[in-house]
């Protein structure tokens, strides 16, 4: 009997959440804010669990490292953004962390540039070591502004954009098959589990 409750509730807010494609109505709203609202209690408590008590409670309180009440102090400091008075605190730990990213554009750096640089200069001994060469050395000339993108250059140019739509569209392609694959999921699940769980 509860699994049959469950499935019931469960296919009556992925129904909700379907009749958007229709038009906005109450069903979507309410499912909407339901979801917003589990979400967010959940994740407090969750929070308190995983991050306050083992990251801040137990080494300030229990294990008396006092230093830590200076990060701390600059997270609430965050929370003074819905002051009118007060605002301008928060100012501080933004221009903190964002100035302490800055740490990790070498990491970036290295990941997303030097990597890439790499699998680029390696001998061409095959086909497929020939089209990442001809891909990144004529999507680097499309972004050089500096000439025309006229004649034999511009020729490369269009080469460039090629490899461009290509990788785009795979990777919007991706996006779509990861969205299908959870909308076939919710679809087994009003067959299978609903559906077919009341004829047998």
């Amino acid at each position: 009997m509860f699994e049959i409750i469950s499935n019931l509730i469960a296919a009556f807010f992925t129904l909700a959440i379907f009749s958007f494609l229709y038009k906005d109505n109450p069903f979507y709203r309410f499912s909407e804010q339901l979801l917003v609202g589990v979400s967010a209690g959940y994740a407090i408590p969750l929070v308190w669990q995983n991050a306050f008590i083992p990251f801040v409670y137990e080494p300030i309180f229990i294990q008396h490292k006092w230093y830590l009440f200076v990060p701390v102090a600059f997270g609430l400091m965050l929370t003074l953004r819905f002051s009118k008075n007060l605002s301008w605190l928060a100012r501080y730990p933004i221009a903190i962390s964002i100035g302490m990213t800055g740490a990790g554009v070498v990491l970036s750096m290295n990941a997303g540039v030097l990597v890439q640089m790499r699998s680029a200069m390696q001998p061409i001994d095959s086909l497929n070591m020939l089209i990442i060469f001809v891909g990144t050395v004529t999507v680097m000339l499309y972004f050089y502004f500096s000439k025309a993108h006229t004649g034999l250059y511009g020729k490369f140019t269009k080469i460039g954009i090629w490899f461009m739509m290509i990788g785009f569209g795979a990777s919007f392609g991706n996006t779509v098959m990861a969205r299908l694959s959870l909308l076939i999921g919710r679809i087994q699940f009003l067959i299978n589990d609903v559906i077919m769980g009341f004829i047998k």
